[in-house]
């Protein structure tokens, strides 16, 4: 506690916890909100599900695209651009009441999502001294799952209570006041982009990134599904604010995963650590299959959960070893950009796959993709050796500072 203390006497760490959570929390209430919105506009689950997809791979295909704007001209005028344009087309959003308006506005709420958490990571080296890092980068991280958690209680607790409307209003008036906080304080416009080495190697022809993009394809494409297949089980099934139970458990089950990885990671080496982990997460991911939307479920995803939390530790230290120099941001921002773009097409499948088939195959379309991401990792370990060994400090604090559920 000690420890904490400290970091919390230095000037700004408290203006960057709080000035970016409430938008963290507004990026944690969207996709419920939209799927909300639109499920009640168009009465089509498949609907609701397509836009939340729309509104996921517009953000991601424009992901590093945004990331490298910020690494050119720095974060002030990028996030008062950004900021004001997302929150407004929430508003908009949410006066439209027939599918294609509501696509369209999923589609554009995309294009100008403010990179909220790219905007923050940078600047805590800028805020602390280098032996505070680990611990800012915890609390960074712990802050981001929070409102990973809060988001989608807010989201169901709204759309299901006397105003249906007011999630996406809500999201938006958080999304002004976090990310417009950000915008304004003195360590965020003071923020100079690091510059890339002479020698820089592109990520598209690098092979160990190629593999990481990949497996990013099918736990993107996946998880996508998975994201969907839950509001829609227990909205089917009539009892749609079981989603915020479900979600809230299988959240702080993954922030108690993080953890849990951290305490392993200095022990194996970070491919070993990564690839035993991912087997467990097979096993795990099996029963989710046979649960209903209830206590079956929130023990299912809660184990999902914890063991995914574990394995992002090693996936972000493995990322970092075998990463080219100078590509810290930019490898963050396109590998969203593949993943992200998958994850985006599987939630506009999973509504129509659920309704049309069954949520639990598209529960099942989950556990198939995390096999099949051990199968190509396993396949392609060589490209990965380089994080074959016991992580330095230095990749330790940096697989730290990237390990977050939100990749905006």
């Amino acid at each position: 506690m000690k420890r904490y203390r400290e970091l919390f006497a230095i000037p700004n760490v408290w203006v960057l916890v709080l000035s970016a959570f409430p938008a963290r929390v507004a990026y944690g209430m969207v996709a419920l909100a939209i799927f909300f919105k639109t499920e009640d506009a168009t009465g089509s689950i498949a609907a609701a599900g397509f836009a939340i997809g729309i509104n996921s791979v517009a953000g991601a295909a424009t992901a590093g695209l945004r990331g490298m704007l910020m690494d050119k001209y720095g974060q002030k005028w990028p996030l008062r651009i950004f900021v004001p344009g997302y929150a407004g087309m929430m508003l908009i959003l949410n006066t439209m009441e027939n599918r294609n308006g509501i696509l369209l506005a999923a589609f554009i709420m995309g294009i100008t999502a403010p990179p909220i958490n790219l905007s923050v990571r940078p600047l805590w080296r800028d805020v602390v001294p280098k032996d505070f890092l680990r611990t800012a980068y915890a609390v960074d991280t712990s802050v981001m799952s929070s409102a990973g958690v809060l988001g989608p209680v807010i989201a169901t607790s709204l759309a299901l209570s006397s105003r249906p409307g007011s999630p996406l209003v809500v999201a938006s008036i958080f999304m002004l006041i976090g990310g417009g906080g950000l915008a304004i304080t003195k360590v965020s416009r003071n923020w100079i982009p690091e510059k890339k080495e002479e020698n820089h190697i592109s990520l598209w022809r690098h092979k160990a990134i190629q593999l990481l993009m990949i497996e990013g394809c099918f736990i993107g494409f996946g998880w996508g599904v998975f994201d969907v297949a839950v509001p829609a089980f227990a909205t089917l099934e009539e009892v749609p604010h079981r989603t915020a139970w479900i979600l809230a458990a299988m959240g702080i089950a993954n922030i108690f995963g993080g953890l849990l990885g951290g305490l392993v990671s200095k022990k194996v080496s970070a491919l070993k650590a990564m690839r035993i982990t991912y087997l467990i997460w097979i096993f795990i991911s099996i029963p989710i299959v046979f649960t209903y939307p209830g206590w079956s479920m929130v023990i299912a995803a809660s184990f999902l959960g914890l063991v995914g939390g574990t394995i992002q530790v090693f996936y972000w230290e493995v990322m970092e070893a075998v990463r080219p120099k100078g590509s810290a941001v930019g490898m963050m921002g396109w590998i969203w950009t593949v993943e992200g773009t998958l994850m985006s097409i599987g939630a506009a499948a999973g509504g129509w796959i659920a309704e049309t088939y069954s949520p639990r195959f598209a529960l099942s379309i989950t556990c198939f993709t995390i096999v099949t991401g051990f199968i190509i990792l396993n396949l392609g370990k060589k490209r990965l050796s380089a994080a074959d060994r016991i992580p330095t400090d230095e990749e330790d604090l940096a697989a730290m500072s990237d390990n977050s559920p939100t990749t905006t």
